[in-house]
């Protein structure tokens, strides 16, 4: 049975679909405004693994992810480039696919935009309007009314008093009430805008989500996951504005990924200390990246550090070792390491249980290996292979894993030239040259494996 933390009750779960054997869930995706970082990363990650293991299961998942393609942010920088709204979306969204896909993370069930859905969010308002939720003010911008919705703060566990207590009233904005959050922003002159039965103008963040999920999903679904700074207000906003829209629950359950931190500090675009998905990418493997991720569970804080993401590929090196030079058998059945794996799976996705998992099979293929026993290292390497697969890990040939470039000094054509350029001078019996040549390649971060079969290498 899979349990897991709800951030709504606070604690470890049951998992019960509302439909059995279907999985439906939400995850808040990117406003396509700049090139993502590391942050959205791990939000991509963790959810593409929940994703993989729930269908690992046999859960059918219909996985929906979004994306906010208008927003105050894209059209400020869309002005700032000098181009159209549209051009930099487009251009944001296809770097986006491009960045999960080295990352191996498979593509959602639907991936709506809102601005494909702009019906069914003025559709939502309009209700939201009609039930005394929402109000039209003075300046043309539509509010929902937080003190209309009894059940505000329940998943951040805020308290609308204090909010209230803190709040400043800007008098431009024309609010009943500093707590209300914008359903319609009303347009100024020349701006991006939908018609609408309050004048032109544009849907606010929160009731994007609200209206393509449960356009997409229904008035109820499973779970609803995101990062960790949605919970509040944006996970709030949407709890309140869906639920007095529909009068049925919103989501069952709520998953939270952990965040990103740099000198203690979490990585953001507004604190400037981020680093994109493909500046990472330049200097280390995609699968070192996503093993540095899956490495920590998805609730937890992770320290990014050069030290973090070089013992991440030293220990992602130890499994494709395990696997160097061995065929996977086939149909091999499940073992105690299948056990162990759904186990540390069933508890809330503990991905970093298992990875420990993984690294107890790969010992227990160097033990064979050492023992003679190439089909139980065989068997043993089918078993790592398959459960790999589940955390996006271990699916490469370990030959394109030891050999990927990732920005070193010497390309793949260059380091061939230099192996059989010591080839020709062990050949001749010139082995002074051949340790220089073997040297220089250590020094530039390449490592090489003498056997009777010739020599291979892998970077270092």
């Amino acid at each position: 049975m899979i349990r897991i933390y709800n951030t709504l009750s606070q604690q470890k779960e049951e998992f019960q679909p509302i439909e059995p054997g279907k999985v439906r869930m939400y995850v808040c995706g990117m406003t396509v405004y700049d090139y993502c970082h590391l942050g959205h990363a791990r939000v991509l990650v963790a959810f593409d693994v929940i994703t993989r293991y729930l269908r690992h299961c046999g859960y059918d998942v219909h996985y929906v992810r979004n994306i906010t393609d208008i927003d105050d942010k894209i059209l400020r920088r869309a002005e700032e480039n000098g181009e159209v709204y549209t051009d930099l979306t487009e251009r944001m969204i296809s770097a986006m696919h491009e960045d999960e896909g080295k990352l191996g993370v498979l593509p959602p069930t639907e991936e709506p935009r809102a601005t494909a859905h702009i019906d069914n969010i003025i559709a939502m308002i309009r209700t939201l309007i009609s039930k005394d939720h929402a109000y039209v003010a003075d300046n043309g911008d539509v509010y929902f009314a937080v003190d209309s919705f009894d059940g505000y703060g329940k998943l951040s566990k805020k308290k609308l008093d204090d909010l209230l207590a803190g709040a400043r009233v800007d008098v431009e904005q024309a609010k009943r009430s500093p707590a209300d959050f914008a359903l319609w922003k009303a347009a100024k002159a020349g701006e991006v805008s939908w018609n609408s039965p309050w004048g032109d103008g544009r849907p606010g963040w929160h009731i994007e989500c609200s209206a393509m999920s449960t356009c997409c999903l229904g008035d109820t679904f499973d779970i609803h996951g995101g990062g960790p700074d949605l919970m509040f207000p944006h996970h709030e906003n949407e709890i309140a504005q869906s639920e007095a829209a529909t009068g049925q629950e919103f989501a069952r359950t709520w998953m939270h990924a952990g965040a990103i931190r740099v000198n203690k500090e979490k990585m953001s675009k507004s604190l400037g200390n981020f680093f994109t998905i493909r500046e990472i990418l330049e200097s280390y493997p995609p699968e070192v990246v996503r093993y540095f991720l899956v490495s920590s569970h998805y609730r937890s804080q992770v320290d990014y550090s050069e030290d973090n993401l070089a013992e991440a590929g030293r220990s992602l090196t130890k499994l494709y070792h395990a696997l160097r030079g061995l065929v996977p058998a086939k149909d091999v059945a499940d073992t105690a390491h299948d056990r162990q794996f759904q186990a540390a799976m069933d508890d809330d996705f503990n991905t970093a249980g298992a990875i420990a998992v993984l690294h107890g099979v790969a010992a227990e293929i160097n033990q064979y290996r050492r023992q003679g026993d190439e089909q139980a290292a065989s068997d043993s390497a089918a078993v790592l292979v398959r459960l790999g697969k589940v955390l996006g890990l271990m699916q490469q040939d370990p030959e394109a894993f030891f050999q990927a470039d990732t920005g070193g000094e010497l390309t793949a054509e260059e380091i061939e030239v230099l192996i059989q350029a010591r080839a020709d001078a062990r050949k001749g019996r010139d082995f002074a040259e051949a340790d220089r040549i073997r040297d220089e390649l250590a020094s530039k971060g390449v490592i090489l494996d003498d056997s009777r079969e010739g020599t291979s290498w892998r970077r270092g």
